[in-house]
C-alpha cells in the first residue's frame, strides 16, 4: 500500500518535516510494511524555504543583508537539491520580526535586503528563484530589492533616494543600465496567495500599510507614492504594473520584481507542488495524509491541504486524502468536494497554547495512526 505524507508545518511546533515524521511514526505501528513517501509541503509563506530544502535534499545559506530600518543583519535561504535552485522567503530579510512597536514604519522600511539574497543567490550560479512573497516590515514597491540588484532610482537632481515607500514621491528618473546582466538568464518565480494590486484600496498601503505600523496618513501618502512610482515605471520602461494581481504582496514587492525582472506569479502551493514533485511521487497512492496548523474554510484559497489534495487527485483520482490539523474551523464542509475526503482535529481534549505546541508531534502520531486503523478496519471490510 502506497501512502504520501504531504504536510505543511505546524506553525509554532513543527516543521513540515518534523509533521511527516510525526506522521509516518504513527502510521507504522499499524502498516509497518506500507510504502510511505514523505513529501515536506508549503504555500509560499513561512516555512517555504525549510520545507523544499528537506524536500529536496537541499542546504540552507546565510548571507550578510541589510534589514527593513537598514542595519546589518544575517539572513537564509534554500539551495534545492537539484543544484541550480534557490528558495527566498523576503521575510528573511525584511520581515516583520526586524521592528517592534516602536520602529515599525512604513515611510522608510526597505527590501534592500531581499535585493541581497537574490544577488547571493546568483552568485552561487542558480538558474531559477523562488520567492516566497509574505510577513514583509515594507511597503517600498521593491524599490529596495531593485537597487540592490543595480537600479538607480533618480530623483530630479540625479541623487540616489534613499530607503523607503516615501520616497517614490520624489522619483524622476529610472537608470537599469546597471541592472545586474545575470537576471536575464534566469527564472524567477513569484510565491504568493495575495492577489491585490499595487494601488488603491485593495492596493499594499491601504491593505498591509496599518499592520506594519502606517496611520491613516501615512497610509494616504505612501499610496500616493506608489501610484507615483507606477507611473514612472509605465512611462520609462514600459511596463504596467499598478493593477497587475498580486502587484501588492508584500509591499508592492511583487510589482517591483514584475518591473525589474521577467518574473511571473504563481500559487505558492503550486510551486511547492511542482518543485517537490508531489504529483510524480503520489502516482499510485491509496492514501494521502497532508494538514498543517490549523484548518477552515479559508484553506480553499491555496493554502496547504486543498493545493496538495488537489494536485494528488489529478494523477490518482481514487486516492483518498486525509488532512490533519492542530485546529479545525468552522466551514470545513465547503472542503470535501474540493478534494479532501476527511479533516481529524489532533487535540485530545482542552489544553494551554503552550501545552498544545509542545505535544503536537504525539498528538499528530496518534491521530495518523488512528487513521491507518481506520485504514486496515476498511480494507478488511471490504475484502471480508
Amino acid at each position: 500500500m502506497k501512502i504520501v505524507i504531504a504536510p505543511d508545518s505546524f506553525k509554532g511546533s513543527l516543521t513540515a518535516q518534523e509533521a511527516a515524521d510525526a506522521i509516518e511514526e504513527g502510521i507504522r505501528k499499524i502498516l509497518p510494511d506500507a510504502e510511505l513517501v514523505k513529501v515536506p509541503m508549503a504555500d509560499g509563506g513561512e516555512g517555504t524555504v525549510r520545507s523544499l530544502v528537506d524536500a529536496t535534499g537541499g542546504q540552507i545559506v546565510t548571507a550578510e543583508v541589510t534589514d527593513p530600518l537598514g542595519r546589518p543583519a544575517e539572513a537564509a535561504y534554500g539551495l534545492l537539491g537539484d543544484g541550480s535552485t534557490a528558495v527566498i522567503e523576503m521575510a528573511a530579510a525584511s520581515g516583520i520580526q526586524f521592528v517592534d512597536a516602536q520602529t515599525r514604519n512604513p515611510l522608510i522600511t526597505t527590501t534592500y535586503g531581499t535585493g541581497q539574497l537574490v544577488k547571493d543567490a546568483l552568485d552561487h550560479g542558480v538558474k531559477e528563484i523562488i520567492v516566497g512573497l509574505g510577513g514583509s516590515a515594507t511597503n517600498d514597491g521593491g524599490a529596495g530589492m531593485a537597487q540592490a540588484l543595480g537600479v538607480q532610482l533618480l530623483d530630479i537632481n540625479g541623487d540616489e533616494l534613499p530607503y523607503g515607500g516615501e520616497a517614490l514621491l520624489k522619483l524622476d528618473k529610472v537608470d537599469c543600465s546597471q541592472l545586474d546582466p545575470r537576471l536575464e538568464q534566469v527564472r524567477i518565480r513569484l510565491a504568493s496567495d495575495v492577489t491585490n494590486p499595487l494601488t488603491g484600496l485593495r492596493g499594499a498601503s491601504a491593505v498591509f500599510g496599518p499592520q506594519k505600523g502606517a496611520t491613516p496618513a501615512m497610509v494616504e501618502k505612501l499610496d500616493e507614492a506608489l501610484i507615483h512610482y507606477a507611473k514612472v515605471i509605465e512611462s520609462q520602461l514600459g511596463r504596467d504594473v499598478r493593477d497587475v494581481p498580486g502587484a501588492g504582496a508584500a509591499g508592492g514587492l511583487g510589482a517591483g520584481f514584475l518591473a525589474f525582472t521577467d518574473a511571473s506569479m504563481q500559487p505558492g502551493v503550486q510551486i511547492v507542488v511542482e518543485a517537490t514533485h508531489l504529483k510524480e511521487l503520489a502516482a499510485g497512492a491509496a492514501l494521502c495524509i497532508t494538514g498543517e496548523g490549523g484548518i477552515d474554510y479559508q484553506t480553499q484559497f491555496g493554502k496547504t491541504p486543498m493545493g496538495t489534495a488537489q494536485a494528488v487527485k489529478e494523477v490518482t483520482p481514487d486516492c483518498t486524502v486525509v488532512a490533519i490539523a492542530g485546529n479545525v474551523g468552522q466551514g470545513i464542509n465547503q472542503l470535501y468536494g474540493l478534494g479532501i475526503d476527511a479533516i481529524f482535529g489532533i487535540m485530545p481534549g482542552v489544553a494551554t497554547m503552550q501545552d498544545a505546541i509542545a505535544g503536537a508531534g504525539v498528538n499528530l502520531s496518534r491521530t495518523a495512526e488512528n487513521v491507518a486503523r481506520l485504514v486496515v478496519k476498511a480494507r478488511c471490510g471490504m475484502t471480508s
